[in-house]
């Protein structure tokens, strides 16, 4: 009998334990169903589109596409209270906003300018002392000493305008007073804020100066300014309207009511007898600071900066800086470089005098030498 029992018990516990795998194994192909159907739900969805709300009005809200239009909006029930400048997620058919999206601290703006800590020291540049003592003055005596503006009752300009020729040191210099103050150098080109759909420049803008106050100490300096600042005229076309938009925008972030505090403007520019006097007026880029060709003198410091690490054999220095009259300093740092291929390609590793003349005449000509002037030095 007690046999007849434990095999009974057996037979129990084997389909007991056999309806306990059979139900976990149900289980677990019921999640993966499950799981399958979500995953099939996701690609049958249409993707939801990014947009900005503009304004907010009860239960609606003006919200604004990345192509530029307009559209008032239903808002879902259970959506974060929204504010304009956010950032939400719309439905794609009928643009009802359903999400809103969190603050990001990448700016779209890093892709659009360069940011670094520039190593340029004043020792690097030649030829521009008085430029140099400008600049300390307005820019990095401000950065450096901000008491003592205070303590006299006045404020330091917000920036600086540099121009002239092409070559002459305008970004050099702007990177050293960078480097001596520890700022971060935000460098822009202005036609790159000129962008293909309505209002992006001005964003861009925007962006610029709130990333820079983020990174402050900052300097932005501004390259080819007289692309987005030129003289305004009566135009027709959306492109010059969109110039004229993202200027306005430029002006307005520096007269604006959030103080810059420890940020500073560089413009730059080789024409500015065409840039609007808007932006020169007192209190924008008011001090304005031109940077000529090298003198005799500026030339021969230049010279000796490019060549201060070059092997070289005896050269007349005064010679071969005398037939560089009227080079600009980024001339005269192409000569020295030329000048060094001319002997790598003679397979020597010291640079001879005939060097520098042969890289002043190909500079000066455009184009290689001919076989007269080569014979010269033959």
């Amino acid at each position: 009998m007690t046999s007849n029992n434990q095999k009974v018990d057996d037979v129990s516990y084997s389909y007991a334990t056999n309806v306990s795998g059979l139900e976990e194994e149900n289980r677990f192909l019921r999640e993966s169903v499950d799981n399958l159907e979500r995953e099939l739900e996701k690609f049958r969805k249409a993707p939801l589109i990014a947009c900005e709300i503009r304004d907010v009005l009860e239960s609606k809200a003006l919200v604004r596409l990345p192509n530029g239009n307009e559209f008032f909006v239903e808002v879902a029930s259970n959506c974060d209270q929204l504010l304009p400048g956010d950032s939400v997620l719309a439905e794609q058919k009928n643009l009802t906003v359903v999400r809103k999206m969190p603050a990001s601290k990448k700016f779209d703006v890093e892709k659009f300018v360069i940011l670094e800590k520039p190593d340029t020291k004043w020792n690097d540049i030649g030829g521009l002392e008085e430029q140099m003592q400008e600049i300390k003055e307005v820019i990095e005596l401000p950065l450096k000493k901000p008491e003592l503006f205070k303590q006299v009752g006045i404020h330091p300009p917000k920036g600086i305008l540099l121009y002239g020729p092409p070559g002459t040191g305008k970004t050099l210099l702007a990177k050293a007073v960078a480097s001596s103050t520890n700022s971060t150098f935000i460098q822009v080109v202005g036609s790159e804020l000129v962008q293909k759909f309505i209002g992006e420049g001005a964003k861009l803008v925007k962006e610029i100066f709130q990333l820079a106050r983020e990174k402050a100490p900052s300097i932005i300096f501004i390259d080819e300014l007289d692309a987005i600042a030129a003289t305004r005229i009566d135009v027709g076309t959306s492109g010059e309207r969109e110039v004229q938009r993202t200027f306005m925008q430029l002006l307005a972030e520096i007269d604006g009511f959030k103080p810059l505090d420890n940020v500073k403007i560089i413009g730059c520019t080789n024409r500015k007898d065409i840039l609007d006097t808007a932006v020169l007026r007192p209190g924008r880029l008011d001090r304005r600071i031109y940077v000529p060709l090298p003198d005799a003198d500026g030339r021969k410091e230049i010279f000796k900066i490019h060549t201060k690490n070059m092997n070289m054999n005896k050269i007349n220095a005064p010679e071969v800086v005398a037939a560089m009259d009227c080079f600009s300093g980024a001339e005269i740092k192409a000569v020295a470089t030329e000048a060094g291929y001319f002997a790598i390609r003679d397979g020597r590793i010291k640079v001879n005098e005939e060097d520098f003349f042969l890289a002043i005449e190909k500079l000066r000509m455009g184009e290689p030498m001919d076989d007269d002037y080569v014979s010269m030095f033959g």
